[in-house]
């Protein structure tokens, strides 16, 4: 994406960090208040960077497509944009803002949780060498000594061990720390009543730390998600992908996601993470993001 691209996920960041911070500020919820504000400034100037990215991505593809590419849009597989483009010239069932909605979700739902959950799985790898040595054992197992062979999806199933890595530290550090819901209908929990029509917050990060679910639960041990012990966590209790019929819809391709690029990763080095879980902090903004930027020291596995 370039520099264009660079440009589009830093005013992204700023935008969930303006949206997040109205949420603490009750000042600012009305919005005749907020417009008024610097802060409204900021977000409209970043919004409109984001806008133009995405409707630049979209002409270049209504180009090729009305230039003949049409064939190549018929072939089984093919881009989202491209489906998307086929309902609008085609069946004029989309608009354009419909479409540059759709690709915004792809963009930041679909890349941006895979990359900050990478980088937290990264970090705790970095901290616990112990579990890392278990992680390139099971690497070795499966892909022996060949780091260039692509990884195939029946070699990132056979990946046991690292699937639980990344569940752990979903478990930790969920890339969606809250999930927020519109109550369809009175309902009594625990001897309190929501209303209908009110709204509530499901804080995954906190969830995910009941002790009574996950013993010692600010431990890192990705055996909580073992064939064995896995059995014994109610559905409800782990939430890094949300739950219910409103789940993510892209979830089971965001895992083979990240267990593409962490093994890709682990199969030629090892890592080690130059700060502690007191120094790099989880802030939620959006996703969950760092305190401070995650440092980690990467060094060829030869080398040991």
């Amino acid at each position: 994406m370039g520099d264009e691209g660079s440009n589009y996920m830093t005013s992204f960041k700023r935008v969930s960090e303006i949206c997040f911070s109205r949420i603490y500020k009750v000042l600012l919820w009305p919005d005749w208040i907020f417009k008024f504000t610097p802060t409204y400034r900021d977000m409209k100037f970043h919004t409109k960077v984001m806008r133009k990215f995405l409707t630049k991505i979209m002409d270049q593809k209504k180009l090729q497509y009305l230039n003949g590419n049409k064939e190549e849009s018929k072939v089984k597989k093919k881009a989202l944009i491209d489906v998307l483009l086929q309902q609008h010239f085609e069946n004029q069932v989309l608009k354009d803002e419909d479409i540059r909605e759709d690709i915004d979700v792809l963009i930041i739902g679909g890349h941006e949780t895979t990359a900050t959950i990478v980088a937290w799985t990264l970090f705790l790898l970095g901290l616990y060498p112990d579990i890392q040595k278990q992680v390139h054992e099971e690497l070795d197992k499966v892909f022996g000594e060949d780091v260039e062979r692509y990884a195939s999806e029946s070699d990132l199933s056979d990946l046991k061990y690292l699937d639980c890595v990344l569940k752990e530290t979903q478990r930790l550090y969920p890339a969606a720390s809250f999930w927020a819901r519109e109550v369809s209908e009175d309902i009594n929990i625990c001897g309190y009543t929501l209303p209908k029509g009110s709204s509530f917050v499901l804080p995954a990060m906190i969830l995910h730390r009941d002790p009574e679910v996950f013993p010692d639960p600010d431990k890192f041990d990705p055996d909580r998600f073992s064939a064995e012990n896995s059995v014994n966590i109610p559905e409800y209790a782990y939430i890094p992908f949300s739950v219910g019929p409103r789940n993510c819809i892209g979830q089971r391709f965001g895992v083979l996601e990240m267990k593409t690029i962490v093994s890709t990763i682990l199969r030629s080095y090892r890592v080690e993470s130059l700060d502690g879980r007191d120094v790099v902090l989880p802030v939620m903004q959006g996703f969950l993001r760092s305190s401070v930027p995650i440092r980690v020291r990467i060094r060829p596995r030869k080398s040991q």
